[in-house]
């Protein structure tokens, strides 16, 4: 049986981010769809997760300071992995993706800044059990290791799906960490929040080694200097 300390973590931030639509295959306050189908010549699992209802999106809107932000999509990210734990082993359970989306604005920070150290965070927790985390923004077009375009997404987002040991690793090879543990992934239910802290900028500071030594953060790291970049 898989647990999570979210919930019982106290949570000042509660309330930065506004639920719009909990858990559709359609959602109205953004238009996904188009986007969603045009995905799957890049995805191999989306059409059949698509077709079959697996695909769902859970949509919120901005409602506090970056920081606040940053801590309830991280809450909202350990949230969807934890519902999606107990399921990959389930029929169909590969195909299933839930994806935390983004609307709104915060003053002075981008959703590039916003989504990136609760993606860092997350990856690093849930790769070991076999949950994949991935990150997409609003308007920014992307091109594969192949050279392959991948259409601008219409709003900012993170997927939360189980993870493909034989494909993911390579999307990773910024973070070979990352990568060797995604590959060996096992869910035995454990509780990933066992041996870190419960409060977000703690949090934070616990990512903070795992970062790729190659490129030092400087001391001042803070909201506006999110992580380094990498290929998923």
């Amino acid at each position: 049986m898989t647990t999570s300390r979210t919930s019982a973590a106290p949570r000042p931030t509660a309330g930065a981010l506004r639920l719009v639509e909990a858990g559709t295959t359609r959602p109205r306050s953004v238009d996904i769809g188009a986007y969603a189908h045009r995905m799957t010549a890049h995805c191999p699992y989306l059409a059949p997760s698509l077709q079959q209802g697996l695909t769902t999106w859970t949509v919120y809107r901005a409602d506090g300071d970056a920081e606040a932000v940053q801590a309830e999509l991280f809450h909202a990210g350990a949230q969807a992995a934890e519902w999606l734990r107990p399921l990959l082993s389930r029929p169909h359970g590969l195909l299933r993706c839930e994806n935390i989306v983004l609307v709104g604005e915060v003053p002075g920070v981008g959703h590039r800044g916003l989504l990136a150290w609760p993606h860092w965070v997350l990856k690093n927790l849930y790769g070991p059990v076999g949950v994949m985390f991935g990150k997409f923004y609003a308007g920014e077009e992307e091109v594969t290791a192949a050279g392959r375009r991948i259409p601008a997404a219409p709003a900012s987002f993170l997927p939360v799906r189980a993870a493909v040991r034989r494909r993911d690793p390579r999307f990773l090879h910024a973070t070979p960490d990352l990568a060797a543990a995604l590959a060996a992934a096992d869910d035995d239910g454990r509780d990933v929040f066992e041996h870190i802290p419960t409060q977000w900028k703690d949090i934070r500071t616990w990512a903070r080694n795992h970062l790729p030594p190659r490129k030092p953060l400087p001391s001042s790291l803070d909201t506006q200097a999110p992580p380094p970049r990498s290929s998923s």
